[in-house]
């Protein structure tokens, strides 16, 4: 039986997959996300290249049977990728920009299964609308250090969810891995639901 590897970094990924009742191993593939390549790309382009690139690399560096998810996500607003804001000044920007308004939250998501060498991979769109705030609520939430490293600096499950009124599509593809996406992948592959949650 192969274990499950996350390509990820994401407490948030590696959350909903455990609350799920899987039990994924957590290797970061360390692939830089900013190069001149993937900046060219469009938004849902570059999530499903960032996705399989990272799923990829961690092929390369394991020698068991395993299953690899790799995913990235990006928000897409007013067709401009927003990634991760890095420091507080852009994810203030990023706030007075959004609020108010809706844009595409985009998951790239890349599975391989190494034993019968078959791989899925596929982009799971949501959109996402904002109310509007104000500037204190938008320096208090950019103060918690939590917009900086997501993307799109929000998160459906923490600090931000105050601020978002309504979502257009899968819940759990915004907090960063789509479950349901997950489970068909599976099921393409030769494996029940069942038998995924007793893979370690």
């Amino acid at each position: 039986m192969p274990m499950i590897v996350l390509a990820s970094a994401s407490a948030s990924r590696r959350r909903l997959l455990e609350s799920a009742g899987l039990s994924p191993i957590i290797m970061i593939s360390h692939v830089d996300e900013e190069t001149d390549f993937f900046n060219s790309l469009l938004p849902a382009d570059m999530v499903i290249a960032l996705a399989i690139t990272k799923a990829h690399t961690i092929r390369e560096q394991i020698d068991f049977p395993a299953i690899i998810i790799g995913c990235d996500s990006t928000f897409e607003f007013e067709g401009l990728s927003l990634g991760k804001p890095g420091t507080p000044e852009v994810a203030f920007e990023r706030a007075k920009r959004v609020q108010g308004n809706s844009g595409l939250l985009h998951t790239g998501h890349c599975i391989i299964d190494t034993t019968k060498d078959r791989e899925i991979s596929s982009i799971v769109t949501t959109k996402v609308t904002f109310d509007e705030m104000s500037d204190e609520e938008i320096h208090d939430y950019v103060a918690s250090g939590e917009p900086l490293h997501v993307a799109g600096g929000f998160t459906l499950d923490g600090f931000s969810s105050p601020f978002i009124p309504l979502i257009e599509g899968d819940y759990t593809n915004v907090v960063g891995i789509s479950m349901p996406f997950i489970r068909k992948a599976f099921a393409q592959l030769g494996y029940s639901w069942p038998e995924v949650k007793v893979m370690q």
